[in-house]
């Protein structure tokens, strides 16, 4: 710092380009250095120092010609940047030690010599700049504070502050010279009275990036976010901190963008300290990293954070280990354990910590992604087990390479934001009509503002699940929580949850998920209103797609995607649609054109019947409000079998609004060889209609010349 100095070193550069507030922005080379002491106790000035430094292309622009006065001969002869530095540090050390002195910093008149010309030209040509370089003071800022009507500091030159204090130009008319020169006299009249100015602040210039992370709460200023394009996509964090060397990058600023593929894109959203680096970053626009140039443009915080925020208790402890290089695996195979990674990376690899080095990117439902994690202590480690990249792991040949804090945070999100049922585009066939939702279920939608809670405890109650939410009791829905039996009306250890807003529900989902209840963890996943509807109706998600709740009542088979026309719904008395084992029954709902006690059958959209490569278990509905606010209501004893042994044409005359002649059913799959008493032998128990028995075998011979038959049947 500064205060800790008692000597300035009045610092000023040139490139063979740009100049002046554009100093830097056109990747030019050093050609200039000049410099001069300000002892700070005894306001002594010490000899001023000019160095010329030879580029690797001796090329020099009108401009700069004309500005600096200089020509290639000059710079024929003279040292490279290095040798100048060493030059450098040797001249102030040993005049800094003749004053007296024990320490000095840098003053400059603007901070572009610094973060946008030394900085940026030594990491291209891998010097080691001296450790005085990374702090230094800015005389603007200085002489600001102690004449702040003196204007902004962007429009603040030497001249027009010696201009405004009321001291007269200095004569010096060499380029450099003269600016040094003022800025010494400016130095000298805000140390003497009345001003008594004490140089207390340095700017910094950090050594490295650090690694954090970043949380989706966390408040991120637009006005420090660039957005940088064309990347090599091998390229790590370390790689665009060095471009954008000498500017200060905040903790985990730096979130490589992916595609939908999981792969990076060539983009990155960078953030900076303040909006003053923001802006500097802004002029390195088409700079080179290595033979690309990287297109850097403004962007948003909340885009920052969407690709770089997180709020995964796991990843937070993942990566809550400070110093560690990250390395992503990819092509596991799915059934790889920790041991066999570790055992992949080899005792030249040590993972830190052992298996809890590693982290697994997994799908909501647990199911494995085939990615993975690594933390190592030392970039030797990182560096041997990037040798292992593309041998072969099981039967399949992994991919390794280079990772951020921000990545893992985007993987994790994108694969935990996942539907726990895909979607597909509408069907372009007609819709089929559907009535307003019943007032018991919620309303279908695909707003992801519910939450699943799966492993509960068989004995968990409401009580034990409002304890288990915490804080976010206070952010469900009224009658907002949903149990789900198994088969016999058991406790399935699966509970649906409404939130009040998509992002309530994200929240839990984050902060919940994993948390024990009676020594038990519960994976929470965020989900819509039209996935918990489908599981609650009494659906079943499997291989084979989604499946309607089981009923074996006539015309209640649901429309499928292949029905050309609306069909009305089935109205039924209430306790046909329940088994009384499996579900307490609704309210009656009185209808204008049914009788009482009646209830309208809805079928669901025939765009959720899809196939699907998930493999769930089914799922029967518990009571569709909390059961500590609505009573149990038990099924009329026969009901069921009642309505059951109907005849066909008692049935619809009983309903004119059934949709004739019946449910349809597809059966796909069927081997060649079958016949009509293969397919009524495997429907036995099952009612279907006689007059549509010729029907069939019509199609089924129809079918034979088919290379794969399909049978339709009504029952």
């Amino acid at each position: 710092m500064a205060s800790h100095s008692d000597t300035l070193v009045v610092f000023f550069g040139a490139t063979a380009g740009a100049n002046g507030g554009k100093l830097g922005s056109d990747e030019r080379e050093i050609i200039l250095l000049v410099w001069q002491i300000v002892d700070l106790h005894e306001k002594k000035v010490g000899k001023l120092h000019k160095c010329f430094v030879k580029p690797d292309s001796l090329e020099l622009t009108d401009q700069c010609k004309e500005e600096t006065g200089l020509t290639v001969d000059d710079l024929v002869n003279a040292e490279p940047l290095d040798k100048v530095l060493q030059q450098f540090q040797q001249t102030v050390s040993s005049e800094v030690k003749f004053l007296g002195g024990s320490s000095y910093t840098l003053c400059v008149n603007s901070p572009n010599i610094i973060r946008q010309a030394l900085h940026p030209e030594a990491s291209k040509k891998n010097l080691v700049l001296p450790e005085c370089f990374f702090t230094f003071s800015d005389v603007r800022k200085e002489f600001l504070k102690c004449c702040p009507n003196a204007g902004p500091v962007q429009k603040l030159t030497p001249a027009s502050m010696l201009e405004f204090v009321g001291l007269p130009a200095v004569s010096e008319q060499l380029f450099g010279a003269a600016e040094v020169s003022s800025m010494v006299q400016l130095i000298l009249c805000i140390l003497a009275e009345p001003h008594h100015h004490k140089f207390s602040c340095a700017e910094m210039v950090k050594y490295k990036l650090d690694s954090g992370t970043c949380s989706k709460t966390e408040p991120v200023d637009s006005e420090t976010v660039i957005r940088a394009r064309g990347l090599p996509w091998q390229s790590s964090d370390q790689d665009i901190a060095r471009f954008f060397k000498g500017l200060n990058i905040a903790k985990g600023g730096v979130a490589l963008c992916l595609n939908a593929q999981g792969r990076r894109n060539g983009e990155a959203l960078v953030r900076f300290i303040n909006s003053e680096h923001r802006d500097l970053a802004l002029e390195r626009h088409k700079h080179h990293m290595g033979s690309r140039y990287i297109e850097v443009y403004k962007a948003t915080g909340e885009e920052f954070l969407k690709i770089a925020g997180g709020t995964s208790n796991e990843v937070a402890q993942f990566l809550s280990k400070e110093n560690q290089v990250i390395i992503r695996m990819r092509g596991l195979p799915f059934t790889a354990t920790s041991q066999e990674v570790l055992s992949f990376l080899g005792p030249e690899s040590p993972v830190t910590d052992g298996a809890e080095g590693l982290l697994f990117v997994k799908y909501p439902d647990g199911r494995p992604t085939g990615d993975a994690f690594v933390l190592f202590s030392c970039e030797e480690y990182a560096q041997n087990s990037l040798k292992r990249h593309k041998q072969i792991l099981g039967k399949r040949y992994i991919e390794l390479f280079r990772s951020t804090a921000a990545e893992v945070q985007q993987v994790l999100n994108r694969y935990m934001s996942a539907p726990l049922i895909s979607t597909l585009p509408p069907s372009p066939i007609m819709p089929v009509s559907v009535l307003s939702t019943p007032p018991f279920l919620p309303a279908a939608s695909s707003t992801r503002d519910c939450v699943r809670l799966r492993g509960l405890p068989y004995t968990a109650g409401i009580e034990d699940i409002l304890e288990f939410m915490a804080e976010h009791t206070i952010d469900i829905k009224p009658h907002g929580v949903h149990m789900v039996l198994n088969q016999q009306g058991r406790p399935s250890g699966d509970a649906f949850i409404q939130m009040k807003s998509p992002d309530k529900a994200f929240m839990v989902a984050q902060k919940c998920h994993k948390k024990t209840m009676k020594d038990r963890y519960i994976e929470v996943f965020q989900c819509s209103t039209e996935e918990m509807s489908i599981v609650l109706m009494g659906g079943t998600l499997n291989r084979s797609g989604l499946s309607p709740p089981p009923c074996k009542l006539p015309c209640l088979s649901p429309p499928t995607a292949y029905a050309a026309f609306p069909t009305p719904p089935a109205l039924l008395p209430d306790a046909a649609l329940y088994q009384p084992p499996l579900l307490a029954a609704p309210r009656p709902q009185a209808a204008a054109h049914s009788p009482a006690h009646a209830l309208a059958y809805y079928p669901p959209q025939p765009h959720l019947y899809m196939n699907m490569n998930m493999n769930y278990t089914a799922y029967y509905p518990s009571p569709p409000v909390s059961p500590s606010t609505m009573g149990y209501f038990a099924a009329p004893s026969g009901a069921m079998a009642a309505v059951a042994a109907q005849p066909h044409h008692a049935a619809a005359a009983a309903s004119p609004v059934l949709p004739q002649p019946g449910g349809l059913v597809r059966m796909q799959g069927l081997p060649y060889n079958t016949g009509i008493k293969d397919i009524l032998s495997f429907f036995q128990g099952y009612q279907y209609a006689p007059d549509e028995y010729s029907g069939m075998v019509q199609m089924s011979e129809q079918a034979r010349s088919l290379i794969q038959p399909k049978e339709w049947l009504c029952l």
